[in-house]
């Protein structure tokens, strides 16, 4: 008769970085950024008012468009910033941009307003109380 041996094993858990955390959620944050304006354009008459210069009341200009590049650069650069910066200012940018972001992400919920974006800016604001928590709990060392 064999006898059969079981080994138990449990799976390796390791400690990520707060930045490598942080990095991940503003990652996380411009896919969902990105993708709910990009699904917007699939609303009725989105296109057509595009057409005519017109993004909900605002009219297209070189300003408008700076402005809105602007707005996706910022997070896309706190994927950076927040691996590079040092912990001190790291922690301070990180919650400073990532408040600042929470009231801009409920204003694109003005005006017409469809259920992708109601989940989308949901989803968003959630992972930036995740990136002010996690920067506002960031790790200290007893020197």
């Amino acid at each position: 008769m064999e006898s059969h041996k079981t080994t138990q094993s449990t799976l390796e858990d390791i400690k990520v970085n707060v930045k490598l955390k942080l990095a991940a959620l503003w990652a996380g944050f411009m896919f969902l950024y990105i993708y709910v304006d990009y699904f917007a354009l699939y609303m009725p008459h989105k296109i057509e008012g595009i057409l005519k210069g017109k993004v909900f009341v605002f009219d297209i200009t070189q300003g408008f468009l700076l402005t809105a590049l602007v707005s996706v650069s910022i997070p896309a650069l706190m994927i950076f910033l927040s691996v590079a910066l040092p912990a001190k200012v790291n922690r301070r940018v990180n919650g400073i941009i990532a408040a600042l972001y929470i009231p801009y992400t409920l204003f694109n919920l003005t005006g017409l307003t469809w259920m992708h974006m109601v989940f989308g800016a949901g989803v968003e604001v959630t992972l930036l109380c995740l990136i002010i928590r996690y920067a506002w709990k960031w790790p200290r060392v007893e020197i």
